[in-house]
């Protein structure tokens, strides 16, 4: 039986948030930090908070953009969580509210099955501060979960997800087994096991606790 896995990107997949990261580049890291915080936390919404983030990146150029994104570092314990859950007989996709310039260089390093994201603007290589996709909402992840789900024919007996903050709430809702990783307490409530140090090798432990999940 065919088997699904969804893993968050940014501080799941990825030790940070990668808009943190572009924003340090144009020294907003502090301000543009502050509203990431605010969204993953449940306080502010996903959308509009990722539209006033974005906004901020103007004038990056895109090609500093692809280098800082192919740089950013894994979660440890990522490639082992990846691999052995393929080798479970997993699908082992990520949904990010972030952006396909780091999803999709971290799919090709993880081996990934696919990735999902949104997609910087740009103007002649340079960003506009705005950006489109089909993650740019707070239902956005339950929405593409259950789309996987009728594709793969897999139903939430047979799905694993894995994330940290106020935006994955939608995508918990259609797993049995639900893992908060290192996550804001409003995920945590969701979740049926967490997961409280940055190693996503304990991911194999859980599943390999847990029935159908184990079951090849």
């Amino acid at each position: 039986m065919q088997k699904l896995a969804v893993f968050d990107f940014d501080s799941t997949l990825m030790d940070g948030e990668t808009i943190d990261f572009l924003a340090a580049e144009l020294g907003l890291e502090t301000e543009v930090a502050a509203i990431t915080r605010q969204a993953m936390e449940g306080h502010l919404d996903f959308f509009k908070s990722l539209q006033a983030r974005v906004a901020l990146l103007e004038g990056l150029p895109l090609v500093r953009v692809d280098e800082i994104c192919q740089g950013l570092p894994l979660m440890s314990g990522a490639k082992e969580a990846v691999t052995g859950l393929k080798k479970r007989g997993f699908k082992v996709v990520c949904f990010s509210g972030g952006f396909r310039n780091a999803t999709r260089h971290g799919a090709e390093v993880l081996g990934l099955d696919a990735d999902f994201a949104n997609i910087l603007h740009d103007d002649e290589g340079i960003l506009t501060g705005k950006v489109g996709g089909e993650m740019m909402f707070g239902d956005s992840k339950g929405r593409m979960i259950t789309r996987l789900q009728k594709l793969l024919g897999v139903d939430p007996q047979q799905t694993l997800v894995v994330g940290d903050g106020a935006n994955d709430l939608s995508m918990f809702a259609h797993a049995s087994t639900r893992i908060a990783f290192c996550a804001k307490p409003i995920l945590k409530e969701a979740a049926t096991h967490t997961i409280e140090k940055k190693d996503l090798g304990e991911v194999l432990t859980i599943v390999d606790s847990v029935e159908p999940l184990s079951k090849s």
